[in-house]
Formats: structure tokens, C-alpha cells, sequence
């Protein structure tokens, strides 16, 4: 089963490729902005009632990462259904907040027939809203749960995405655990002044100074097909998420790099 049919059940709703699970299918961390506002994240209620806008229009956001379309997992404490929508209050332990799903008038409704009920699991995939100061669930797709390991998974699934924004990506094969993990505080910053080392250097000497501690910790990286992990090059050189998408789009833009495997891993050019 494709990660997309797992999610929304095979009937839609949910857009998982170049998500922060990555677009092999795996965790990825970090995403670009483009890739991650459209993103389908696994997070838990009192995730979401965490997360912040800086203004009405602004991405929702959770600590420095960027909040797109999200999927949980929760218990229907109540159904309230009317002429438009239905609002669904959800619980899975760690808070509650409404979800609504609105109703088209031309289809007939089979919530009940499908077992979306008080009382039963369900996977829900939307977006955060706001109104009237009130955080709710814009519903794209709501299904019930599949078998009751799908609940534990989601927490799993849920703290390992969190983990990979807050810590970069695990390790590759060969590579020390040290070096993919946070760097101490007390290490050198790739913010201070630091020689860019190989040939060429002078064509990096225009870029601001993000940039060019992106492009001295992409250079430190050992040799990989597949490149650097956008969330290893974050832990390393800080920031939030636009201004390391910013100068990747700008170094791509340049021809100084380019994406690899997928658009969370970045090489660069020759």
C-alpha cells in the first residue's frame, strides 16, 4: 500500500509527495517552503493548538517549521451535523479541537454508513484554520481507523517527524551519529568568519552570509550521491525555515546547486 492510500484510504485528499516524510517515502525533516506548505505532516492535537501564525495570512507555524496539511488520528468525543457541514470534536489524549468537513448538497452523506460516529477512531487530513479566535480542522478526507495499531503508529509516526524537524535526519551509512545530530553551542558557528575551501571559491565571495554557511557546511559533507539533507543544513548553520529555503532557491537559481533525490536534498554544483 503507497504511503498516499494509507493515509487517505485510497479516496483522496492529501497531497504526501515532497512532504516532511520525505519523497522516498521516508522521514525527511526539513522541507523547502513551496514543498512544505503543501506538505502532509502527522502531528497530534496539542501540536496544533501549539502552533502560531504571525499574522491572519501567514503559514501556520510549530516551533521554526512550517504547519501545511497535517493528518491525526483521534477519538470523536461529539457530531454535531448541519445543513452545510459537519463539526467532528476530536480527541487523542493529548487535547481536543473541531474538525469540519462541509458537505456537498449533490452526494449523499455515508458518514454514519462508514462508521464515522461518536464513540470511533478516525483519521482525519486538513489544514488548521482560525475563527473567531477559534483553531479548528478544515477536514479534506476523515475515515475510520483501519486497525487499532494505526492509532499507536500515528504517535510514532508523529514524534519521528518531530524529532527529524528539531534534529535533523538520522545518520546515513558510515557516517558518525555525532555529525548528523545538533552541533554544540560551543562548536565553531558556520556564522563566523570561516575560509570556504576548494576550487572556486571566489564564486561563492557575493552571496550574503546565510548562503555562504550553507554552502562551507554543504562543502564539510562527506561525498553522497544523494547530497545534504535540507534539516542537516539547518541544525547546522540556524535559521528559520523561509530564509534556508530562500538561499536554496537562490543557490539553485545561480547554478551554485542543485536537488537531488528529492527537494529536500541539495548538492552542489561542480
Amino acid at each position: 500500500m503507497s504511503q498516499y492510500d494509507y493515509y487517505s484510504g485510497g479516496g483522496g485528499g492529501g497531497y504526501v509527495a515532497g512532504s516532511p516524510l520525505g519523497g522516498a517515502n521516508s522521514p525527511g525533516g526539513f522541507g523547502r517552503k513551496s514543498e512544505t506548505s503543501h506538505a502532509l505532516r502527522p502531528m497530534t492535537i496539542h501540536q496544533l493548538l501549539n502552533a502560531h501564525q504571525a499574522h491572519a495570512d501567514a503559514d501556520w507555524m510549530l516551533e521554526d517549521s512550517v504547519v501545511g496539511q497535517v493528518t491525526l488520528v483521534a477519538h470523536i468525543a461529539s457530531v454535531q451535523v448541519q445543513a452545510t457541514n459537519s463539526q467532528y470534536v476530536l480527541d487523542d489524549g493529548s487535547g481536543r479541537i473541531e474538525a469540519r468537513r462541509w458537505i456537498d448538497s449533490s452526494v449523499e452523506d455515508d458518514s454514519e454508513k462508514r462508521g464515522i460516529v461518536e464513540g470511533a477512531y478516525v483519521r482525519v487530513l486538513g489544514s488548521l484554520k482560525m475563527f473567531g479566535n477559534k483553531k479548528y480542522v478544515n477536514t479534506t478526507q476523515i475515515r475510520p481507523v483501519q486497525s487499532p495499531a494505526e492509532i499507536y503508529y500515528h504517535v510514532l509516526d508523529a514524534m519521528t517527524v518531530t524529532l527529524i524537524w528539531e534534529r535533523g535526519p538520522p545518520p546515513r551509512p558510515g557516517q558518525n551519529p555525532q555529525d548528523a545530530g545538533p552541533k554544540s553551542s560551543s562548536a565553531a558557528s558556520p556564522y563566523s568568519a570561516q575560509p570556504i575551501q576548494g576550487a572556486g571559491s571566489d564564486q561563492y565571495a557575493h552571496l550574503p552570509q546565510l548562503h555562504r554557511a550553507i554552502v562551507a557546511f554543504m562543502q564539510r559533507e562527506p561525498p553522497s550521491e544523494a547530497g545534504v539533507h535540507v534539516g542537516a543544513i539547518a541544525r547546522a548553520v540556524g535559521g528559520d525555515a523561509v530564509s534556508i529555503s530562500d538561499a536554496l532557491d537562490r543557490l539553485s537559481d545561480e547554478g551554485l546547486a542543485f536537488s537531488t533525490i528529492d527537494d529536500s536534498h541539495y548538492q552542489l554544483a561542480a
